[in-house]
């Protein structure tokens, strides 16, 4: 792996704490495991099984998908969920695996069949507007790369192209695949008090909410191991950043900056300018005073910018 630059030791921090503790969370119960099949709450919904993914919708009007992050609930997003419940139908996606989903895919593919399946339950609706997490922001643009006639627009909350990009500019699925591989045993192997206190170590950085950082931890607590390992390896080895140039979907960069303990604004600026560089059109919109967890840490300013998004 080549060197980074001094001015971007903080991000590159950020990046070996992520892998091991890339996680969501927000200041509500972790969800329970279910049958993955779609619960209409307050609005019929197209019958959706799946091994993947469960969904769960209210409201009704145009069609969003909100895909939360890396261990998360899809609780993460149900207070900007609950508030465009009144005026869109929206889509709250729990991945399989993750803060008590079940997961029966043992060391297998994460990524890929997630995107699948979230591209399967988009074409049962009326090209919905997409905005994913981290991870989530992951899925949504390979959605988008691989599927366009599926999706209507994107945002991307606090989501790069190749998660692997943080480790420095040259660095590539290939390089970065040790590093992988190295997060994954690290998850794995870890005794349960280890982890526990691994995921309180990166949950600092993550979110400057300590109520939501507490709910973070207890969503990693009760997601799969398994499932944990096979994401954080593919996330940290699959590169979108091919497929920007062909993209027609419009979409929102989101991304989080913080100068008090987070990543610097000139460092943000830099990384997310570069690696989405080829997307045409792309807004790049800077939150300033949060970490990654921008619906925590500023959830108003996030409001604002999903209106925005769903308007234009």
């Amino acid at each position: 792996m080549t060197k980074i630059s001094a001015p971007a030791k903080k991000l590159r921090a950020f990046a070996l704490a992520a892998a091991i503790g890339w996680i969501a969370g927000n200041i509500v119960s972790p969800a329970q495991a279910a049958p993955v099949e779609a619960v209409a709450t307050q609005a019929a919904a197209p019958a959706f099984v799946s091994d993947r993914l469960s969904v769960e919708v209210m409201g009704a009007g145009p069609d969003v998908i909100l895909i939360p992050g890396f261990a998360s609930s899809r609780d993460v997003w149900r207070p900007l969920a609950e508030r465009l419940a009144p005026t869109h139908r929206v889509h709250l996606v729990q991945l399989a695996g993750f803060a008590g989903e079940a997961w029966t895919h043992g060391d297998g593919a994460f990524v890929q069949p997630a995107v699948d399946e979230v591209a399967r339950y988009a074409a049962t609706l009326n090209r919905p507007a997409i905005i994913g997490h981290s991870m989530g922001g992951l899925t949504g643009l390979l959605v988008a790369q691989q599927h366009p006639e599926a999706v209507g627009k994107l945002m991307s909350v606090d989501s790069l192209s190749f998660f692997s990009a943080l480790y420095g500019p040259t660095a590539t699925a290939e390089t970065a695949r040790p590093f992988a591989e190295q997060a994954a045993a690290g998850i794995l192997n870890a005794e349960t008090e280890g982890f526990r206190m691994q995921q309180q170590a990166a949950a600092g950085g993550m979110m400057r909410s300590e109520a939501g950082r507490a709910a973070m931890v207890e969503w990693s607590m009760t997601s799969d191991r398994h499932a944990m390992a096979s994401a954080i390896r593919d996330v940290m080895t699959t590169d979108a950043r091919p497929g920007l140039a062909a993209m027609t979907t419009p979409v929102w960069a989101v991304y989080a900056a913080d100068a008090n303990g987070g990543v610097p604004s000139a460092v943000a600026d830099g990384m997310w300018s570069r690696e989405y560089a080829a997307l045409p059109g792309v807004k790049l919109v800077r939150v300033d005073d949060s970490r990654h967890f921008i619906m925590n840490d500023q959830p108003e300013r996030l409001d604002a910018l999903v209106d925005e998004f769903l308007a234009d």
